[in-house]
């Protein structure tokens, strides 16, 4: 296994582009650990608290997988402290494989991944008061909060006051973080997207719980979505797939299945 990666790694990725979008975008930077043969196997941890990803071929055999299982026992990310996202077909084997040694892994997180190739039409959104803003700086401790609760109540990638600020100016300064702000001049929900190539990934999607079962979310991804189509991109997203909700809400938006991943710990 190599610590580098090039352009063979991006290729074998295209297979899976929808479920490994993201480690897609993570492996281009400074990682604690980058390990890839470029054709079966890439495992990436980028740092704390930010989950390890293990990309490995659909076809995956015995031997590889237990050699990705034996690299992550030997980087410490058995320990309970980390999150590895990975094919099912993976996690099977490591759950299995921990309960012969004595430890137990378990599913923390099912995820789908959805593309959106064509927005609905507008018609089919539950109107709702105030508007899309886009975040500039000034906005910066009103994103910290929207980030702060958003990581909490998931209890997803959890830092400090200081790392969501950090993370929140970085996304303003992207440019695609957006805002709903209702009649009442409230910040109300949450949504951005971060490029990678020609596709446009949807994240932070977050609604302050007082303001709940009010179609503002609905009516933010929708417009969002709709921005990151008008400049060229596709835009995809990942969701929760135990969240019933959020998923309707997708789909109906337009948004298609395309893959299913998951995360063990």
């Amino acid at each position: 296994m190599d610590n580098f990666i090039d352009e063979r790694d991006f290729k074998i990725l295209e297979a899976d582009k929808y479920t490994f979008f993201i480690l897609t975008r993570i492996m281009t930077r400074n990682c604690e650990l980058l390990l890839s043969d470029h054709s079966r196997m890439i495992i990436c941890y980028s740092q704390s608290p930010f989950p390890v990803w293990i990309w490995t071929a659909d076809d995956a055999t015995p031997q590889e997988m237990e050699s990705a299982y034996k690299i992550s026992d030997e980087h410490g990310f058995l320990d309970g402290n980390h999150g590895i996202n990975m094919k099912y077909e993976l996690a099977e084997y490591f759950m299995k494989r921990a309960a012969d040694e004595g430890k137990k892994l378990s599913i923390l997180k099912n995820m789908f991944a959805y593309d959106c190739p064509k927005l609905a039409d507008e018609s089919i959104l539950t109107p709702v008061d105030g508007q899309l803003h886009l975040c500039t700086l000034d906005n910066l401790e009103a994103v910290t909060d929207f980030k702060e609760s958003f990581h909490t109540e998931l209890k997803l990638d959890m830092t400090d006051r200081e790392g969501y600020r950090r993370d929140s100016k970085a996304l303003i300064e992207d440019g695609h973080l957006y805002l709903w702000k209702n009649a009442d001049g409230k910040f109300v929900a949450s949504c951005d997207f971060r490029v990678t190539n020609e596709m446009a990934s949807l994240s932070l999607v977050f609604t302050l719980t007082e303001f709940r079962r009010k179609h503002y979310a609905e009516n933010l991804v929708y417009q969002v979505t709709k921005e990151a189509a008008r400049l060229g991109y596709l835009p995809m997203l990942y969701t929760d797939a135990d969240y019933v909700a959020s998923n309707a809400c997708y789909v109906k938006l337009g948004y298609i299945l395309r893959g299913k991943l998951c995360t063990i710990g």
